[in-house]
């Protein structure tokens, strides 16, 4: 009998742990996001997960369509950071913005995969793909998934030519790291530039990642959605 009661104490405490890990995730796409596609037509856009040029090699779960979400916060910064490159002769290009947790367990699954190693020349020639979690490459939750993180470059906006970056987005190693120094002056100054702009414009910039910001004042700091991207 005392074994019983045990259980039916902790039962409850359960099913409202089971109730509060559901409500971590919401499913609803809120009226705060925004198609960034129409927000801001005069950048251009490269969703790498809707496709299967990406560390995946192929379309990542809750990409239905090849848009970017953002909060309207996010989009407001980003119209003003637009702006500014203008002048310069420049336009943004983005790779990512809203990722839906469905898309990040799916980035999980991947690396729990080690037999799948078809991407590993492109994204992580030098990463031992059993380590990319301890390397924080992937990991169980992300930051794109509360809508104010974008990934991101410049290009020529007369001819949509990337600057070079030094690496392409989602290459998985020490040379994405926007200081590092092993790289001629002009990539410098590139990687510079971009996060100069987006920081000026209240994004603050990811060490390991050269594309990656996310808005300082995000409004949904603590939610990590799962609507698909459609």
């Amino acid at each position: 009998m005392k074994h019983r009661h045990a259980t039916l104490n902790v039962l409850p405490a359960f099913l409202l742990f089971l109730l509060l890990a559901a409500s971590a995730f919401a499913e609803q796409r809120p009226e705060g996001f925004v198609t960034l596609n129409e927000f801001l037509p005069s950048a251009s856009y490269d969703v790498k997960y809707y496709t299967g040029d990406n560390f995946v090699g192929k379309r990542v779960d809750g990409y239905e369509a090849p848009k970017v979400l953002v909060t309207i916060e996010a989009a407001k910064a980003l119209k003003a950071v637009q702006a500014e490159v203008s002048r310069f002769g420049l336009s943004l290009k983005f790779f990512d913005g809203y990722r839906p947790q469905r898309a990040v367990d799916h980035f999980v699954r991947w690396a729990a995969d080690l037999e799948d190693t078809r991407t590993k020349a492109a994204h992580y020639p030098d990463v031992d793909k059993r380590n990319l979690f301890r390397d924080g490459y992937i990991a169980a939750r992300s930051g794109h998934s509360r809508g104010s993180t974008v990934d991101l470059t410049l290009v020529d906006k007369a001819t949509g030519q990337e600057l070079d970056m030094g690496t392409p987005f989602d290459f998985f190693g020490l040379e994405s790291w926007p200081e590092a120094t092993d790289f001629p002056p002009q990539i410098r100054a590139n990687r510079a530039l971009l996060r100069a702009v987006m920081i000026g414009h209240g994004f603050k910039p990811y060490e390991a990642e050269w594309w990656h910001f996310t808005l300082r004042e995000e409004p949904y700091p603590e939610t990590y959605f799962n609507f698909p991207i459609q």
